[in-house]
């Protein structure tokens, strides 16, 4: 996708609607959505001003070190699991749960690559067939076959074309779930959002126990 850029170059950017996917004003309003903020306590977790309705986090909590599961802070958005649900926590607080995670005996998970490899198709980025088959190999493993991959694809293919290159985000190395639970926020009404959240939380969470390095 390199040359959206190179059209970019001689496009007048639109204000109210993507200058590419033709994003309305509220969804470019509303894409890039961020994942609220975060305090890290002795042995509690407080979110505030979280985005995504589903969750438990919204749009405030103090979570409790009991009600976490794991928490995965070695890539991206870290990421704190609970029983029925995934809160994110920035980046930024990495070091701080992990001394959270230490001191109150939570164990640390590797990263869950599952979105990660479902949403590569949407980088700024371009892979060879090689990378691809490798790729539908790992999510293979993780039970999410060919068929499944693709229905998800066609799902969100629009909305994250929006949210990468409409917003000029333009990332080209990894985009996850907290990324297209923002994308297809904008999308969705209420109830479709909410399907939609409790599927992609499903499939993050499909085979975490299965460790793979990135391909």
């Amino acid at each position: 996708m390199n040359f959206i850029k190179n059209i970019f170059k001689s496009k007048k950017k639109e204000k109210s609607k993507g200058a590419f996917f033709n994003s309305s004003k509220y969804e470019m309003k509303n894409l890039l959505c961020g994942i609220g903020k975060s305090e890290i306590k002795e042995n509690e977790i407080l979110i505030t001003d979280y985005p995504f309705e589903p969750s438990i986090a919204y749009p405030n909590k103090l979570i409790k070190a009991y009600e976490i599961n794991s928490m995965s802070v070695n890539f991206g958005v870290c990421k704190i699991y609970l029983t029925n649900d995934i809160v994110f926590v920035s980046a930024e607080k990495k070091e701080e749960l992990k001394k959270f995670a230490e001191n109150n005996k939570i164990k640390l998970t590797e990263h869950s690559w599952n979105w990660d490899w479902i949403l590569e198709p949407y980088l700024d980025t371009e892979f060879s067939k090689e990378n691809e088959q490798r790729i539908s190999e790992r999510l293979n493993e993780n039970g999410i076959e060919k068929t499944e991959i693709e229905k998800l694809r066609r799902e969100v293919e629009k909305q994250m074309y929006k949210y990468n290159f409409d917003t000029m985000l333009w990332d080209w190395c990894s985009l996850g779930l907290s990324d297209v639970l923002s994308a297809m926020r904008a999308k969705y009404n209420e109830n479709e959002f909410r399907d939609f959240y409790k599927r992609a939380i499903e499939i993050d969470k499909r085979n975490k126990n299965t460790l793979h390095n990135n391909v």
